[in-house]
Parts: C-alpha cells; structure tokens; sequence
C-alpha cells in the first residue's frame, strides 16, 4: 500500500467533527449533572441517583473518547510529517496507531450510546410507573 499525505489528511475532518460532537455531549452532560444535582439536593430519590451513576460512567466514557480522539489527531499530524522527512514504513506504523486509537474511541462512542439509552429508560420507566398511579 503507497502511503501519500493525502490519506492521512482525509482524517482531518472526520477527527475534528468527533471532537466536535464528543464536546457537545460532554457539555449537555455537564449541564444535565448539575440539573440533576440540584433536584437530588431538593428531594433525594433512588432513580435520581440511578441516573447520576450513570452519568459518571458516560463522563468517564466521554473523556477518554476525546482522549484518544485528540491522540488519533496528533498521530495523523505525525504521520504526515514523517512522510514528508521521507519515514515511509514509520509512518505507515503510526498510521496503523491512527486508526486503532479512532476505532477505539468509536466503540467507547458506542457504549457511552448504550448507557445513554439505559439512562433514559431509567426516566421512562420513572414516567410509566408515575402514570399508572
């Protein structure tokens, strides 16, 4: 396989735009956390903190999806430069580190979703049972 500046480049966006989205969960979180908080100091509930618990999961997942999206960036930005200097079979390695670490954030992306969607049926299940009263 030829390795030109052009297939690492490619990643640029992609990584930038996870980046992006990954902030804005990490940010929404951060807002829902301290909206939970308040209502737990309010009126301590089991479900309330079902929910906090996971959230502190989710965090712990969003941090290092951003980690190791960041350590994917800077590997692209590596690997170009060593392609530049001439550093083919290092660069093609570092390449390989790329797109492990991007993969890897994108199964913690996964299972941060799968935790998510537990949280919310936490909240739905909370609804259905204050319904039925």
């Amino acid at each position: 396989m030829e390795l030109t500046v052009s297939t690492p480049a490619l990643f640029f966006p992609c990584i930038s735009l996870l980046m992006v989205a990954y902030t804005n969960k990490f940010i929404a979180i951060s807002k829902r956390i301290r909206d939970l908080h308040s209502e737990y100091i309010e009126s301590p509930d089991d479900i309330l903190h079902n929910q906090i618990v996971l959230f502190r999961k989710r965090l712990f997942l969003i941090r290092n999806m951003q980690i190791t999206a960041i350590f994917s960036f800077l590997m692209c930005i590596i690997c170009i430069l060593l392609i530049f200097v001439g550093y083919i079979n290092a660069a093609k390695v570092v390449f390989t580190i790329c797109l492990l670490s991007f993969m890897l954030s994108l199964f913690m992306a996964l299972r941060e979703i799968l935790i998510s969607v537990n949280a919310l049926d936490i909240q739905l299940t909370n609804f259905e049972f204050e319904h039925t009263k």
